[in-house]
């Protein structure tokens, strides 16, 4: 194939910006210097207007824009900036092509989600409360509230790499799984059900794993109204995005014990503000957006790109394409 330009405003590590200097001299790379992280868009590039590919988070509405662009590819599993129909018409009038990075997000986030659930079946937020608070031996209190996971049934609510991954990690359990989502794909390796019938199986579930992205479809959907409609004593998970719960709402639902505890890697807004409620709600553990994370993160979305890179020069099918 011929010479390729790519554009790149990744906010990349060192060992990754070697990593990806080694497409030269087969192809031509072109660095934004407005470089940016997953959550954010660095804005319109004049230098991407020269490139076949983009590589990292290029600005929405100047992609639906180049006629020269080929193929998009985002440093994120997360791509609710171009979930529109402007980008993707675009993309389909040209026959361009647009990728994520949702192989490289699926182990950290699945694995993430299974910290949260055994911490909380084994008392791990009780047990480290007590150890810095007044540093009681809460034994007689602790040791009954502990719960195996065989048997529990767990909601998935979003049914992408991660909820697959995170199948595959918590199946030995003996867990019983449900899974919902927007359309029914009929590959599914467990029970599912639509999103419209949400309100039916949130009230069956001991665990409810939101992992929803942000959209008008999915704001505050996890308001007053739809956390009554879970089990009492239910656990709340989210990873998705924190525009889809009513925070104030679940601060209630704690409050009242129907919800038993949450665990929230999102919130709004991020950073969480320090007099936030959320942070004193009660059974409320909080991670700050880290459930992608891990050592080697940067390297390894460059390889998953350089991956795609020899698969679209060779002319097969690209890995997390979308549209």
């Amino acid at each position: 194939m011929a010479e390729l330009t790519i554009w790149c405003n990744a906010d990349l590590s060192p060992d990754a910006m070697t990593l990806l200097e080694s497409v030269r001299p087969a192809h031509n790379l072109v660095f934004s210097s407005q470089k940016t992280g997953n959550l954010g868009s660095g804005g319109a590039c004049p230098d991407l207007a020269k490139a076949d590919i983009a590589f990292g988070q290029p600005d929405e509405n100047q992609i639906s824009e180049l006629g020269n662009l080929k193929w998009a590819h985002i440093t994120s599993a997360g791509y609710t900036r171009y979930d529109n129909e402007k980008v993707k018409s675009a993309f389909r009038s040209r026959g361009a092509q647009f990728s994520n990075s949702s192989s490289v997000y699926d182990d950290p986030c699945a694995e993430h989600i299974v910290a949260f659930i055994l911490a909380q079946s084994r008392q791990l937020p009780a047990s480290l409360a007590a150890q810095y608070g007044d540093q009681q031996w809460a034994y007689a209190a602790l040791r009954p509230a502990t719960k195996l996971l065989k048997g529990q049934t767990i909601l998935l609510i979003g049914f992408g790499a991660i909820a697959r991954r995170l199948v595959e990690l918590l199946t030995p359990f003996g867990v019983n799984f449900i899974g919902i989502r927007r359309t029914l794909k009929g590959d599914e390796p467990i029970p599912m059900a639509l999103i419209k019938d949400l309100p039916a199986y949130l009230a069956k579930a001991d665990h409810v794993v939101n992992i929803l992205p942000a959209s008008p479809e999915t704001e505050k959907l996890f308001n007053g109204e739809t956390l009554a409609k879970c089990k009492p004593g239910a656990i709340f998970y989210n990873i998705g995005r924190g525009t889809t719960v009513d925070q104030p709402e679940l601060i209630a639902s704690l409050e009242s014990g129907h919800i038993g505890a949450a665990y929230l890697d999102v919130t709004t807004p991020e950073p969480l503000p320090p007099t936030d409620p959320l942070w004193k709600a009660p059974n409320c553990a909080i991670t700050p957006h880290i459930a992608g994370g891990f050592e080697g993160e940067s390297v390894r979305l460059v390889e998953h790109f350089l991956e795609n890179l020899t698969l679209y020069a060779a002319g097969k099918p690209i890995q997390d394409r979308l549209f």
